[in-house]
């Protein structure tokens, strides 16, 4: 296969283009640039800075990845977007690269889909199988799990973590940890609203283990006791349960604290 370039694309010296990529009419890539075999950018689409792009992504028009990012404290380091294989960016995503102070990478997995007007800031890391619906925000320095799908014009506070196989609700506005497998109510200021159930089984959890989650979760964020009280009792109840497992260690290493049930934010 041999590289496709429209006679309107503008590629730097240097920048390195796999087998079968194409690049589409009036795009940019700088000179920095790497992007592996058959990924395809449509049009208009502008990759720079110290980017490295995986196989068979597809970059929608007006998407703009590399530049430098939003951050006052940045001063020209020559920090990272890595991106995987297998992602989907749509219309005018825009994905910075990390500083100084966060680790000097931006990273993102595989088999995501990005949608329209999507921002990830510099410092994040997205996981694998992740969807930012349109206009979903994420600031610096935020942690996105496996399987997370973040609704619609939603957005993240800086240095939090949304768990892996969560789903956070659209208009919503998260400036805590959402635990992993929890779901929240769109709007301002969210609660949880109780596990990801369906997204789960899609996952292959079955019913007991499905059973036995809900009752680590109710243990956890519904009954009486300091969070530390209720970290020791789950657990007590995880039987080496992988999914218990994961959802108490999350809750347990919460350094920004958790969203919770409405009841319970008293």
């Amino acid at each position: 296969m041999t590289v496709k370039i429209h006679p309107s694309a503008v590629i730097a010296d240097g920048a390195q283009l796999g087998e079968g990529v194409e690049v589409g009419p009036f795009c940019v890539i700088g000179e920095h640039v790497s992007i592996a075999d058959g990924t395809l950018l449509k049009s208009h689409v502008v990759i720079t800075g110290h980017t490295t792009v995986g196989k068979n992504n597809r970059f929608f028009p007006f998407a703009s990845i590399g530049h430098e990012p939003q951050d006052l404290k940045y001063h020209g380091e020559p920090s990272e977007v890595i991106i995987g294989d297998d992602n989907t960016i749509r219309e005018n995503v825009t994905i910075n690269p990390g500083t100084e102070g966060g680790g000097m990478l931006t990273k993102v997995g595989n088999n995501n889909l990005l949608m329209a007007y999507t921002h990830i800031a510099h410092d994040c890391s997205v996981g694998n199988g992740v969807v930012l619906a349109n206009c979903a925000t994420l600031a610096g320095h935020v942690d996105i799990d496996d399987g997370a799908v973040i609704g619609g014009m939603s957005a993240i506070h800086q240095f939090l973590r949304i768990g892996r196989y969560a789903m956070v609700g659209g208009m919503s506005g998260i400036v805590k940890d959402v635990p992993p497998f929890c779901l929240t109510a769109g709007g301002y200021r969210p609660s949880l609203s109780g596990l990801n159930a369906l997204g789960l089984k899609r996952q292959g959890a079955t019913s007991s283990q499905l059973k036995h989650l809900k009752e680590v979760y109710r243990v956890l964020f519904q009954s009486t006791g300091s969070l530390q009280q209720r970290i020791i009792e789950a657990k007590a109840m995880a039987n080496g349960d992988a999914y218990a497992d994961h959802l108490i260690e999350f809750a347990a290493t919460a350094k920004k604290g958790l969203t919770i049930p409405a009841r319970d934010k008293n």
